[in-house]
């Protein structure tokens, strides 16, 4: 009888074992960060150009760096780009709902978003986004330009 019950608190044990072990992790985190869809061009610098790169950042944000220095070599006539660095310009972020860094927003001369990208970009897709928007056609069907259809809403 003592033998029937060690084997039986045996398998309890083993089946509480089993499973603990072979719980499934809960359901990912929601990854629905926001990509503002019109922005105030008075809010950032040179609202008089065609076109604004407008980057929000975080100084405590590694990726960051790297986005800014690819979109910061966009500068022109034609086009201003701006780092808006939560840290030091966190009124931007909050009026723009920005939740997650880097957040990589083109607009054109209205303020309408045309373009987004949340966290890093290439400076492959970058350019080509831009100069898609500057002169559409002029990037070759395939290639991904950082389309809002493509972002989480």
């Amino acid at each position: 009888m003592s033998s029937v019950l060690l084997v039986i608190g045996g398998v309890a044990i083993a089946l509480l074992v089993a499973m603990v072990l072979g719980r499934k992790p809960g359901a990912p985190a929601s990854n629905t960060h926001h990509v503002p869809n019109l922005l105030d061009r008075n809010d950032f610098v040179r609202p008089e150009a065609p076109w604004l790169v407008a980057v929000f950042t975080s100084s405590t944000c590694d990726t960051c760096a790297g986005v800014w220095e690819r979109a910061e070599l966009l500068t022109s006539d034609q086009v201003a780009t701006q780092r808006i660095d939560f840290q030091t310009d966190k009124a931007l972020h909050e009026r723009y709902n920005i939740d997650g860094v880097p957040t990589l927003v083109v607009a054109d001369a209205d303020g309408a978003v045309k373009r987004g990208f949340l966290g890093p970009v290439t400076a492959t897709d970058l350019w080509a986004a831009v100069a898609d928007e500057r002169e559409p056609g002029s990037v070759s069907p395939g290639c991904h330009t950082g389309e809002l259809d493509d972002q989480p809403s």
